[in-house]
């Protein structure tokens, strides 16, 4: 038996920690820090560790985690209030990136027609892998920085629930026209069915189990592990049964929690099991992931281009969906800015578009690129967007 992996956890911990007071001292967020030491520990750097399987399934158990305790942190009655915003700020930030990462890769000439799906779809499929949001790192900042519940941070987790949804449909249409095999209807039923599922879920957990716990001592210690078994739950059967993300489902259980009036005890819990162990896995590997190629001058053009593309369409489609709906234009700002990261979601994409030719080879360090680079920019442009209205704040 290989035991690497003990080493590999406590070389990510510690750097993690030390890359994360490092940046903080740089008034940047910590988060920022353990991306970097992933960078620095992975193949793209020093080579200290490499990507294991044991890594992926600790850094999906973070990310998980991480979206629960967002959901615990969400003002259901303020989610409530910006649901028709965040439908709207989701939307725009699914069409404007999908026009922009098609337009890219038409200028640039990307994609190859010796693959098996023709030229079109492939440009299209770019754009598809733009519509994609991770919200896991604006999540760990919108916490660091106290603004999960402020009318922006709601807006940010409203709108990545929805843009996830919408990313799902798009990613079935285009693969569908790739893979005969894919029922287009049978999908959105399946979309619809999660999220009933999830409400008749919620109650039952609510109501059956709340009661069960009661009866027994120490019952705060039991409703923290029961709570944790339904989020494993909510995230197994969106992905297995339902074909929508586990973090959705992870986020949903998290909304059912925060109902509860055990909420502050499960999140402090939830907390110290974050900060000790899976959250820095997670984010170190993505910097893992990180494998620089030789890349052709095109190929640097169009990664180059496809970044810009990436970052500027987020903001400004989530921006503009925000203006709509009344935001400020500051929020509107920090909403968009919110959206930028693609992190793992896109990553996923990507690996299916590959197994079903819609992405070469070539391609693909592109798309690791602008996840890694989105990943490291969300954060410290998330924290300049909040700092400007709290000095403003300030000085009135």
């Amino acid at each position: 038996m290989n035991y690497d992996y003990l080493l590999y956890l406590g070389i990510i911990l510690l750097s993690t920690k030390l890359m994360g007071m490092l940046t903080r001292k740089a008034h940047m967020p910590q988060v920022v820090g353990a991306l970097l030491a992933g960078l620095l520990l992975g193949p793209a750097c020093f080579g200290v560790i490499h990507d294991t399987a044991f890594l992926d399934q600790v850094s999906e158990i973070g990310v998980i985690v991480l979206m629960f305790m967002a959901g615990l942190e969400t003002d259901i009655q303020e989610l409530k209030r910006s649901g028709k915003a965040s439908f709207v700020i989701a939307l725009l930030g699914v069409i404007v990136p999908l026009l922009g990462g098609y337009a890219v890769a038409l200028f640039c000439h990307a994609g190859s027609d010796t693959l098996s799906a023709d030229l079109f779809l492939q440009r299209v499929f770019i754009g598809v892998i733009l519509t994609a949001t991770s919200v896991s790192i604006s999540v760990e900042t919108l916490k660091e920085m106290g603004k999960v519940s402020s009318r922006a941070g709601t807006a940010i987790l409203g709108a990545a629930l929805i843009d996830d949804i919408l990313g799902i449909i798009a990613l079935t249409v285009i693969t569908s026209m790739a893979d005969s095999s894919t029922n287009i209807l049978l999908v959105l039923l399946k979309i619809l069915g999660f999220f009933v599922f999830a409400i008749c879920a919620g109650i039952l957990f609510s109501k059956i189990f709340g009661s069960w716990i009661r009866h027994y001592p120490n019952p705060n210690r039991r409703y923290v592990v029961i709570s944790f078994v339904f989020c494993l739950f909510m995230a197994y059967c969106a992905e297995e049964f339902f074909g929508v993300a586990d973090i959705t489902g992870a986020y949903a259980a998290g909304l059912v929690a925060s109902l509860s009036r055990k909420r502050d005890i499960i999140y402090h819990d939830f907390d110290t099991v974050s900060y000790m162990l899976v959250a820095p896995v997670f984010f170190a590997s993505i910097g893992l992931k990180v494998v620089l190629s030789s890349m052709s001058s095109d190929i640097f053009i169009f990664t180059l281009a496809l970044l810009i593309t990436a970052i500027l369409t987020k903001v400004a489609g989530c921006g503009l969906g925000a203006k709509f709906c009344r935001y400020s234009t500051r929020e509107s700002v920090q909403i968009g800015v919110g959206m930028i990261s693609r992190g793992e979601v896109a990553l996923i994409v990507a690996n299916k578009g590959s197994s079903l030719g819609l992405i070469s080879d070539n391609l693909y360090a592109p798309i690791v690129v602008i996840v890694v680079v989105t990943t490291i920019v969300t954060p410290i442009f998330l924290k300049l967007a909040f700092q400007k209205k709290n000095k403003t704040v300030q000085a009135g």
